[in-house]
């Protein structure tokens, strides 16, 4: 067995140690993953919390309570957005959700509708 570390190709952890021969574990997400063979994952692709991947234009559902910095109350759990756009950034979805106006999104708080 190899005492050579690799990043996690989910979550970017650098601790994945190895379980057996190209065989690789996050000890953070749990996430297994083959080594000898490359992800075929999209590094630009953005996913929601499921792990579905988004699309400019899509219907999210934000799955918790979200705090708005100067606004009296917080975008509820359930809130559905429409049409999003993808954008670069740590909010990586922008859009406009109604009784707020236009706000960015991270697409790790929200599912595909």
């Amino acid at each position: 067995m190899s005492d050579q570390m690799k990043p996690c190709p989910r979550c970017q952890s650098p601790y994945g140690y190895n379980l057996h021969s190209d065989i690789y574990a996050c000890p953070e997400c749990s996430f297994e993953w083959d080594a000898s063979q490359e992800m075929a994952a999209d590094e630009s692709a953005i996913v929601d919390a499921n792990g579905n991947p988004l699309q400019d234009g899509d219907t999210v559902i934000v799955i918790k309570d979200l705090p708005v910095k100067g606004a009296p109350k917080p975008v509820k759990k359930g809130t559905k957005v429409k049409n999003i756009r993808l954008v670069e950034g740590d909010h990586d979805i922008a859009c406009k959700i109604d009784g707020f106006g236009a706000m960015g999104l991270k697409s790790e708080f929200v599912k595909k509708a």
